[in-house]
């Protein structure tokens, strides 16, 4: 059991290996950009960005509000705590907004296969139109069974999770991270994701906390505790036995899934190379 006092001290998990990881998945867009750029160019459409913005703009007034918990079990970073709380420091963050200019009709129509009024053609299959699904054909050349590779590890990722949280062994160390919380003045909270997401912290529109001293103080108590109990440790180890033995339980599946995995990793490099 790995002893964790940063989120730096987690291990790879065992599924970790059947997948991209964050990095990749960010190479695996920026080469689907790269190879419809290149084949839009050969369209004609010689000055088409790497990353153009939607053909519609989004409604203005209107906001996604993502606020992805930093770890499976929360807030880690005591440092960050202390000032943020379960929130975040004011101000603009990071967006995922394409960098180009807004593409034009003709362009969205070469890009994704439609005509220009945005009907989709009539015949063959929506992976063949357009210069995107060229590019996705390229990055999947070789893949055996592309949506087996996408979807059977996270499914079975997302199944073992949940069975995770019902084991006795973390079931028991949340149960002493949330007497630990207690005793440092907080409420009671069954689980570490429950204190992360309470309703008591009022997230705004942006997603952030209002950093209260009540926040703060719970954070701060929760990171804590975490810490001196080891409870992303006890949560780690829990969850890398159950995925080791779905492994063994799937072997074939999960050797066909990592052997498409590589050959998408050699496709990526590939196209960025």
């Amino acid at each position: 059991m790995p002893q964790v006092m940063e989120e730096k001290d987690l291990p790879d998990l065992p599924l970790d290996r059947y997948r991209l990881d964050t990095e990749e998945s960010r190479q695996f867009g920026k080469a689907q950009r790269l190879l419809a750029q290149r084949c839009m160019i050969r369209l004609g459409f010689t000055d088409f960005p790497a990353d153009p913005k939607p053909l519609t703009p989004s409604t203005p007034g209107v906001t996604l509000v993502v606020s992805a918990m930093p770890t499976s079990l929360g807030a880690f970073d005591l440092d960050h705590a202390k000032r943020w709380g379960y929130g975040w420091k004011p101000g603009p963050r990071k967006t995922l907004e394409p960098t180009g200019r807004a593409m034009t009709q003709a362009e969205h129509a070469a890009l994704y296969g439609t005509s220009s009024n945005g009907a989709v053609p009539s015949g063959g299959k929506s992976r063949e139109r357009g210069c995107s699904g060229k590019a996705n054909e390229q990055l999947l050349k070789g893949v055996a069974d592309s949506r087996r590779m996408w979807t059977f590890p996270s499914g079975r990722d997302a199944e073992l999770r949940k069975a995770v949280q019902k084991d006795r062994q973390v079931r028991r160390a949340f149960a002493t991270w949330s007497k630990c919380v207690v005793d440092k003045g907080g409420k009671r909270f069954a689980d570490p994701m429950a204190a992360y997401s309470d309703k008591g912290w009022w997230r705004g529109k942006d997603g952030n906390t209002p950093h209260t001293r009540r926040e703060v103080a719970t954070a701060v108590a929760d990171v804590e505790c975490k810490r001196g109990q080891n409870t992303l440790g006890v949560w780690w180890a829990a969850l890398a036995k159950r995925q080791r033995a779905d492994i063994q339980r799937h072997e074939d599946t999960y050797a066909a899934v990592r052997g498409d995995v590589e050959v998408l990793r050699s496709n990526i490099r590939k196209a960025l190379g």
